[in-house]
């Protein structure tokens, strides 16, 4: 208040003294007139800035009073964290996960939307830090995380309207601004950046604080097109060296890419050099100037640098080809994404069920944990062969012309390599070629399965239940379905005989399987082993009469009937098919790892029959094609005890070849996406490409297929001597009320429970009464065995004994 009375005093003289000086002007000469004024106006000039330095101080320490008490206001609710907290903020970023083989080697880094690169600071060339010190911050090695100076420019410019874009930002500030806060323009974001820069520099190292922000700051696009962040991502995906190996002009240009990354990126997002690259150029040149007036270049070193044609530095596009642009890649993918999301939707106590059940749940966590493993440095480590798996896609190039069929439209195709006894996927293909056709149609082309569900369908179980043994007789008699439509074997032709089992599993005939499964329906619920196998199909479709010739609605994968298969290989216990073995996060902590429990969907002996049945198809059935075409490639591999089986979809729009040796299941399927038919004689060009890929494999590793090992029959399985002629006992039997003795020759029948039945008139499953009548007009004569017995000898004890109808048996449990 002092100096403002002094200043009313003083004012009020001066006035007064004005006063008395216009009184008396009258009086002065003309040259004393002018000098009067000048007086007077310096006077008061001097007076008037007096002033205004005193209410400029004022209203500072009022302003700044207010705008201390603004700041704490802002601030008032806002926690302050702790240095670890802090910690895991500025260095919390998007790290890159990776796929591996078994052999760990590496398959791809996961695509993101961002590639990032932690390093540390000894691996950052000191000439980044100098440039991007000198062009972004020039007083951070002396700041202590703000410049109120360049605050208060900013404040003014913000308030005011003027001066442009404020630039009063430290890199202590900008490393705020990206990994704490938002980069909102609001007074109360920034006045938390100032707070939360302050603390940073209390607990942090100038040089930890600039290496965080260089790991983090988005640096533009590398030479495949993607967004990039992180120094070292941006010396290899510009110049293709590591940061620490950057020269003056490369450090320089990378230092001013962050202030505005895409329009001083030399790349589109193309990957492409950008045609005008004249914006980043300048940059540099820029950086480069304020490096040396930072005196960290020398005149020399500056003008050296200026001369460098850094465009012949700059990488040339690269397409994201390779692993990263695969099957393989985006298998692996979505069964990482899988094994994560119930991380999420247990947290959230909801079941795999819950989320099976309600599409919109289920996609809702898929997508939080295809986010987590983009972020988040996961490690996948896969069961993937490498050498395998790559010569398998070189075979299918070498050897994919036995599936054209010359009509222009593409035959496409899906295999998977399965090992029995683990459930590990040792390799696969998707398709023909990735670039052209994405359907992965090894996992998740749906087709119709033709024959290939014969054996996992109605053969598998209807031997389990004890419904028939191998040699058990099936109706081979024309028939129709229940809605009228003709069935038929293939080619449209059917039998008039019954056939066994074994005879019609090699042959792969429709109509006694359909008559099998008839009965089958009667005694259990087919749905149950496909359940335990986890094959979707809709609990209706297990009631349509042609499901066991491949009459589903949307059919089944390469991958559900290579594991159906390799169920029946491994004795009948499945094991989940499985591709991924381990994940561990950035720390190496394991989130997820692979643990198959076997589960028993065949008997033993059922599954050890099955094998014993599907052998006669590459000996003498429909499969004997893959058989030769082996033994043309290596007869030792021909050797190898191979069961499997062949299927032809309806109009020949799909056809599926899959077999076993004990240790290994390979699985081929081919077809056009659109269902368009192909020709009859495919069948036998896709065994043939099945036997390549077979040879591939065994050329990589000759141990594989284990061509020393035997499928064996279980102990358990029942071993009955039974008539070829009905499948059931010898012996005598009654026959339209009279006592004769069983027709046909005596062969062996393999059961997994129960035994045969003693022989009747109705003795097969299926056919109506005529079809017996026609059979038995057919019979053969019984083969007796040979004695040593005389005729005479034998009659007379004939004539003695009395009659035997309890049918004799051999049955013998083994």
């Amino acid at each position: 208040m002092g100096e403002q009375e002094s200043f009313a005093t003083r004012l009020k003289k001066a006035l007064s003294h004005l006063q008395k000086q216009l009184f008396f002007t009258k009086l002065e000469d003309e040259s004393s007139s002018n000098f009067f004024y000048v007086n007077v106006f310096f006077s008061v000039v001097r007076s008037l800035f007096l002033t205004l330095i005193v209410l400029l101080f004022l209203g500072g320490m009022l302003g700044l009073g207010i705008g201390t008490g603004y700041f704490a206001y802002l601030v008032s609710d806002t926690e302050v964290p702790t240095k670890h907290e802090l910690e895991e903020q500025i260095n919390d970023v998007e790290l890159i996960s990776n796929f591996t083989y078994s052999n760990h080697e590496k398959i791809a880094d996961i695509r993101s939307d961002l590639i990032r690169r932690n390093i540390p600071s000894k691996d950052i060339q000191p000439l980044v830090k100098q440039a991007l010190v000198s062009t972004e911050d020039e007083y951070f090695y002396e700041h202590k995380g703000i410049v109120p100076k360049a605050i208060l420019r900013a404040l003014v410019s913000d308030v005011t309207g003027f001066g442009g874009s404020s630039g009063g930002s430290t890199i202590t500030q900008q490393l705020v601004k990206q990994q704490v806060l938002t980069s909102e323009t609001t007074f109360k974001r920034k006045a938390n950046e100032l707070l939360l820069a302050l603390r940073l520099e209390k607990y942090f190292s100038k040089d930890e604080i600039i290496t965080a922000y260089l790991n983090v700051s988005p640096f533009g696009r590398n030479n495949k097109g993607q967004n990039i962040a992180g120094v070292e991502e941006a010396a290899k995906g510009i110049f293709g060296k590591q940061a620490k190996d950057l020269t003056p002009p490369e450090a320089a240009f990378i230092a001013g890419l962050p202030q505005s990354p895409i329009s001083y990126s030399p790349y589109e997002n193309t990957g492409e050099l950008k045609k005008d690259l004249s914006y980043g150029l300048k940059r540099k040149d820029q950086v480069l100037f304020n490096m040396y007036r930072k005196e960290y270049l020398s005149k020399k070193e500056y003008e050296a640098a200026k001369q460098v044609d850094l465009t012949q530095h700059f990488l040339p596009k690269e397409d994201l080809t390779g692993e990263q642009n695969g099957f393989l890649y985006y298998t692996v993918q979505d069964e990482a994404v899988k094994k994560l999301m119930p991380t999420f939707y247990k947290n959230d106590d909801l079941s795999t069920e819950d989320i099976e059940k309600n599409p919109t749940l289920w996609k809702k966590y898929f997508k939080l944990a295809e986010r987590e493993l983009r972020r988040n440095g996961y490690t996948v480590e896969t069961t993937i062969d490498q050498h395998l798996y790559n010569q398998l896609q070189i075979y299918t190039q070498t050897y994919g012309y036995l599936l054209d069929d010359g009509r222009g439209k593409p035959v496409e195709t899906g295999s998977i390599l399965m090992e029995n006894p683990t459930g590990k996927i040792l390799a696969f293909v998707g398709g023909r070629n990735y670039t052209e056709n994405q359907n992965n149609h090894a996992f998740q082309t749906r087709r119709s399965p033709g024959s290939t569900i014969k054996p996992i369908l109605a053969y598998g179980p209807a031997l389990d239940v004890g419904l028939i043994g191998s040699e058990s007789q099936l109706s081979n008699f024309p028939r129709k379905y229940r809605d009228g439509k003709t069935l038929t074997n293939f080619g449209g032709q059917s039998g008039n005989s019954f056939k066994s089992a074994r005879d019609a599993l090699k042959v792969s005939d429709n109509i006694p399987v359909v008559n099998l499964y008839d009965e089958l329906l009667n005694v259990t619920d087919p749905k149950k082993y496909f359940d335990k196998m986890n094959i979707k199909l809709d609990e209706h479709e297990f009631k349509y009469e042609s499901l066991p010739v491949g009459g589903t609605d949307y059919g089944l994968t390469v991958y559900e009937q290579t594991n159906a298969y390799q169920t029946l290989a491994n004795q009948g216990n499945y094991l989940e098919g499985y591709l991924i073995s381990k994940i561990t996060d950035k720390d190496g902590q394991v989130v997820f790892e692979q643990k198959n429990e076997p589960v028993e969907v065949y008997s033993k002996a059922a599954a050890s029959i099955m094998a014993d049945m599907m052998r006669d198809v590459l000996r003498s059935g429909t499969g004997t094609e893959a058989r030769n075409t082996l033994n043309a490639l290596n007869p030792y591999l021909a050797q190898a005890d191979w069961v499997g089986k062949t299927g032809t979809s309806e109009d020949f729009k799909d056809f599926w070849f899959t077999a076993s040796t004990p240790t290994v299941t390979l699985s081929t399927w081919i077809g056009i996406d659109d269902n368009t038919p192909m020709y009859e004689s495919w069948g036998n060009n896709n065994m043939k490409y099945w036997a390549y890929l077979a040879y591939g494999a065994y050329e990589v590793n000759p141990d594989l297929m284990a061509t020393h090992q035997k499928f064996e029959l279980d102990d358990s399985v029942i071993q009955a001597k039974v008539s070829d002629f009905t499948g059931q006992k010898l012996g005598d039997m009654m026959y339209k009320e009279q006592l004769k003795k069983v027709p046909g020759k005596e062969i062996t029948s393999y059961y997994a429970t129960g035994g045969p039945d003693n022989s009747s008139y109705h003795f097969g499953l299926g056919g109506t009464e005529k079809d017996y009548e026609e059979a038995w007009k057919k019979a053969p004569k019984p083969v007796l065995p040979k004695t040593k017995e005389d005729k005479t000898d034998k009659e007379d004890r004939t004539k003695k004994e009395t009659p035997n109808t309890s049918n004799n048996s051999d049955n013998k449990n083994t």
